[in-house]
């Protein structure tokens, strides 16, 4: 969506203003589908700490 975008043919967005909405709506979908941790088996969410800790931080968000 680079350059002008045109809705109705009457309002103009720029590149600027149409990155800015797509990266807001792309924050929510993130938001909304990130995958819901605590319905793992507890033998599950141990593999997955370890592969946290194996990978060196913690950055799915972990529910505990």
């Amino acid at each position: 969506m680079m350059g002008k975008w045109t809705a109705d043919n009457s309002e103009q967005i720029d590149g600027k203003t149409s990155r800015s909405i797509c990266d807001a709506i792309g924050e929510r979908l993130q938001q909304s589908l990130r995958p819901d941790t605590s319905r793992l088996s507890s033998r599950l969410q141990h593999l997955m700490d370890e592969l946290r800790r194996r990978d060196g931080g913690d950055r799915f968000g972990s529910s505990r």
